[in-house]
């Protein structure tokens, strides 16, 4: 797989068989024109906040596999010091689904349009505002995923990434709501009509909190691998974000 020198170093449990040699194609290339995904040419998603525990890379990592369900090939790229993509996919020895690599050298990100042929490469971001890794993934961005829980403190950290890095970056991108009660979808619905009443894009689609995210990320799964308890329902969330974000392009 043709990657940027010194750049990224690739997974190799994480990669399927498909991506030894670069020109090779994933099996859902013969799909049907019914079963053809709505993105026809690669798309660079950053996934970014400023502020950590808002469930970041659980939503890197659950995206690219809800992606990757839908016959896209998909790339993490893991840009983030504390690696945490990178623990995630050590753990399954079969693999995720889609192929891993952490980034050395995030001043290289520029270079990720040559890696390969995916459709989808997705960069896991550092929480931090000041990071050059997270200019740098932004600055390649077609897309921007901007998970945050709906909580008051949390809300306002996500404003002030909008504020500082987001828009004058100029780039496309919608606010995940994560982490969210399913007891009490009140919070939630007041979140949201914030960031309408600011102007800031969100998806209707958001993550509900459940225990199964957190046992499959010890497993070293996707939300999508685990079948445990709450399973159906925390795989639902992700596939509905997926499918609206993808009509986003299309749109």
């Amino acid at each position: 797989m043709p990657t940027p020198t010194g750049s990224v170093k690739q997974n190799s449990k994480t990669a399927p068989s498909s991506t030894k040699n670069s020109k090779s194609k994933p099996s859902g290339t013969k799909q049907s024109e019914r079963n053809r995904p709505l993105v026809q040419q690669q798309k660079i998603i950053t996934v970014a906040n400023g502020k950590g525990g808002v469930a970041k890379t659980t939503t890197s990592i659950n995206l690219c596999a809800a992606l990757a369900a839908q016959n896209h090939r998909v790339m993490l790229l893991d840009a983030d010091p504390q690696a945490s993509a990178s623990w995630w996919a050590k753990r399954n020895e079969g693999g995720l689904g889609f192929d891993v690599a952490s980034v050395e050298d995030p001043l290289q990100l520029d270079r990720v349009p040559q890696i390969g042929d995916y459709g989808v490469v997705v960069v896991d971001t550092p929480p931090a505002l000041a990071s050059n890794a997270l200019a740098a993934a932004i600055a390649i961005a077609d897309y921007l995923v901007l998970p945050t829980p709906p909580a008051p403190l949390d809300l306002a950290a996500l404003i002030e990434t909008v504020r500082t890095v987001v828009k004058p970056a100029n780039v496309s991108y919608r606010v995940l709501l994560t982490r969210v009660d399913p007891r009490s979808l009140r919070e939630t619905m007041e979140a949201q009509n914030t960031l309408l009443d600011l102007g800031i894009p969100a998806f209707h689609a958001f993550v509900r909190a459940y225990k199964a995210h957190e046992r499959a990320a010890l497993e070293g799964m996707s939300i999508l691998q685990w079948k445990g308890k709450q399973a159906r329902e925390a795989q639902a969330d992700y596939r509905r974000v997926a499918e609206e974000l993808q009509r986003d392009w299309r749109d």
